[in-house]
């Protein structure tokens, strides 16, 4: 019994819940910039190169037997993929950033610091031997 007691506690810390969480939206959020690889970008930009290479589809793209259309794909996602975690990283930094200029302009507590506690004691000592 410990050890299913064990698992449960495992099983539902916030950790591993997280991250279930996160590997789920991050497949549903590859599906979505496959879908923008596959239906925007290649339809209005690559589709006159393809054209030109006398191909319907990027993945059919070889060259004596190689076909590089897959990695060609596979690098056009992976650069969408990358550019939008940019974009959404520093808006995340953005706001953590205003967050702390918040908190450092907001007035300090009055509260002395551990060398101003020190001194003041060192300070009192010297006066009682006075």
């Amino acid at each position: 019994m410990a050890f299913l007691q064990e698992f449960k506690e495992f099983a539902l810390k916030g950790n591993v819940v997280e991250l279930a969480v996160a590997v789920i939206i991050g497949q549903a959020f590859g599906n979505i910039v496959n879908s923008f690889v596959e239906d925007v970008i290649t339809p209005l930009l690559l589709n006159p190169a393809l054209k030109a290479a006398n191909v319907e589809h990027i993945q059919k793209l070889a060259w004596n037997g190689v076909t590089y259309g897959n990695f060609l794909a596979a690098v056009i996602n992976f650069l969408c993929i990358a550019f939008v975690l940019f974009i959404m990283i520093k808006g995340i930094n953005r706001l953590s950033f205003r967050k702390k200029k918040e908190e450092e302009q907001a007035p300090a507590a009055a509260e002395p610091t551990k060398e101003e506690l020190l001194l003041a004691e060192i300070r009192d000592i010297l006066r009682n031997k006075a």
